[in-house]
Formats: C-alpha cells, sequence, structure tokens
C-alpha cells in the first residue's frame, strides 16, 4: 500500500510586530480552516502529525492530531528560515527581502539564514522522520518559505521563488508518496483536500 506524505503550511497569522515572529498565533480565520480540515475526515490514514515548533505550526497541527487520534511530535529543526538578523519587517520590505533570499540561494540576505542551508535542514528533518516511519499516511505541519525549498528539492528543480505557495497567508499543502518522491501536484489550497 502507498504511503501518502503532506507537507501543510499554517494558515492566516496575527501579525504583531511586537511579538517574536516564532510565537505568533493563528488569526481566528486560520483556526477555522484548519478546524474544517480536522472535522472533514479528509486525512484518515494520517498516522502521524509532525510538526515545527512555532507558534502557528503547532495550533494548525495540534487540532489536527486530536482528530486523527495521533500524538504531537515536535519537531524544533523544522522551523521557517531563520529571520531573526532582522526581526519583523512591513510586509513590502519583507516581499522583497524574500524575493531576494530565493534569487541568490548562496547568500545570507540582510543577515537571514540562506535559502540553501534552510533547504538542507528541512530536507534532512522531513528525511529523518520517514526513515522511522512504520506504516500509514504523515503529515507535516510547517511554514511556507522551508515548505518551497522542500518542494524545490522533491521536484528537482532550482530553488525559486516560482515555487512558492499561492497568495494569502497560508494554508497550502503538496504530497509525494515517499522520501524521494516527487511531489504530485504544486501548492493547492488546504480546502482541496476536503473538496
Amino acid at each position: 500500500m502507498q504511503q501518502t506524505v503532506r507537507y501543510l503550511s499554517h494558515p492566516q497569522v496575527l501579525i504583531d510586530p511586537a511579538i517574536p515572529v516564532q510565537n505568533w498565533s493563528l488569526t481566528d480565520f486560520g483556526k477555522e480552516r484548519v478546524a474544517a480540515l480536522a472535522t472533514s475526515g479528509a486525512l484518515i490514514g494520517t498516522q502521524r502529525v509532525i510538526s515545527s515548533a512555532e507558534t502557528k505550526a503547532i495550533e494548525t497541527a495540534a487540532p489536527l492530531a486530536e482528530a486523527l487520534g495521533c500524538p504531537l511530535e515536535i519537531r524544533e529543526a523544522m522551523h521557517e528560515n531563520d529571520r531573526s538578523a532582522t526581526g519583523f519587517l512591513p510586509p513590502e520590505e519583507f516581499e522583497c527581502v524574500a524575493d531576494q533570499f530565493f534569487a541568490k540561494p548562496y547568500e545570507s540576505v540582510r543577515g537571514w539564514e540562506t535559502a540553501i542551508a534552510a533547504q538542507n535542514r528541512i530536507v534532512s528533518e522531513v528525511q529523518e522522520c520517514l526513515r522511522t516511519n512504520k506504516a500509514g499516511d504523515v503529515l507535516f505541519v510547517g511554514h511556507g518559505g522551508v515548505g518551497t525549498l522542500l518542494f524545490c528539492y522533491l521536484s528537482g528543480c532550482r530553488i525559486s521563488r516560482e515555487f512558492d505557495q499561492g497568495p494569502g497567508g497560508g494554508g497550502y499543502y503538496f504530497e509525494f508518496a515517499g522520501p524521494q518522491a516527487k511531489p504530485n501536484s504544486r501548492w493547492q489550497p488546504l480546502e482541496n483536500l476536503i473538496d
């Protein structure tokens, strides 16, 4: 029986410049999207739910794990690309720096973790988790940036923001069949799992 592995990015977050980005929570709308997925039965067959340690990822993963009756596994190294050198950036400035992050993967843009280092980290985490998987589908819950880097690696594509998740603040997924399998599609809204 073929295993399905999904990578899901957290949905919309409450942006608060006074709070460290890794501690941001989901908006009410983001929580509603997660609740709809949790109660839909779309993830039946998932035996493991593995999350980044960031608050927004845990707030996404925990209701899904509970609905599935799975323990929630938290992996510190699944965090988003390290942007602590700049902290919060206004949206327009953030988008500009994010463009550079993807365009120059071997360079640290304004002190950010390089894209290649972030890619190596997320790929290593996912592969390690899948090496120890016994049976059943696996759900990784994380972030759009490192998720896109994982997508590029699995697809055999160069690092490029061209492969980033869609607009709207997150809540996208892609799936693949094992540690070295290519994703079967680009990022899709989580609602596509429910429909």
